[in-house]
């Protein structure tokens, strides 16, 4: 990559972040509408895959948004997030060492496991954590293309992708967490309502352009 385009690149991230400043900081204003984005209710009662692996969870949202595409073409975008994978689909400049998120499907990220590590949250604001247990996500379970779940120790990610009669997808994506430190608690109530708000908008996008 040339230094213009890089350049290029590290200044619309600057001023994506800039332009999404004002959500972080009022992230604690709007919890509860942040904490259920998108989502019914019949969606934040109803019981997700993982919900019980957790105990005392501090911090658990419910969020959803219907993408105008099936299941099988919203999946792919899911199981290849990761750092130095497809990246989040959110401000790449904090989450993603800058890197812009993949807008193509990779196959070398599509066959995954039980066991297998999944969504490593290495490259959170430029910080590299250790591939392990207590800073990455393992996948738990998963039967594709309707739900995947990863866990870590303290946090439990559980997607689930529900058709409709017009094709579309209901994708309803479940956090729960329990903050191991300041640091991550912090990054919850701040930083998680617009990235992961963003990171829901950006796999709608992906699919909805290649359905």
């Amino acid at each position: 990559m040339s230094t213009t385009t890089e350049r290029r690149r590290i200044g619309r991230g600057i001023v994506e972040l800039l332009c999404a400043l004002p959500l972080f900081l009022s992230a604690p204003l709007y919890r509860h509408r942040h904490m259920r984005w998108g989502a019914t209710d019949a969606e934040v009662s109803a019981h997700m895959a993982g919900d019980d692996l957790v105990s005392r969870a501090s911090f658990t949202a419910t969020r959803a948004i219907t993408i105008e595409a099936p299941p099988e073409n919203v999946w792919p975008w899911i199981v290849q997030m990761g750092y130095r994978r497809a990246g989040f689909y959110t401000y790449d400049l904090v989450d993603n060492d800058g890197y812009p998120s993949a807008d193509t499907v990779l196959e070398e990220h599509q066959d995954i496991a039980v066991g297998d590590w999944a969504f490593n949250m290495n490259g959170l604001l430029w910080v590299q954590l250790p591939l392990n247990e207590s800073d990455a996500f393992k996948v738990k379970a998963f039967e594709k293309p309707t739900w995947l779940l990863w866990e870590k120790p303290d946090s439990t990610w559980s997607w689930l992708l529900t058709p409709d009669r017009q094709g579309r997808t209901r994708l309803v994506l479940r956090i729960r967490a329990r903050p191991a430190n300041l640091f991550w608690t912090l990054f919850m109530e701040l930083g998680d309502p617009p990235m992961a708000r963003r990171m829901l908008l950006g796999i709608k996008e992906r699919a909805e352009r290649l359905r």
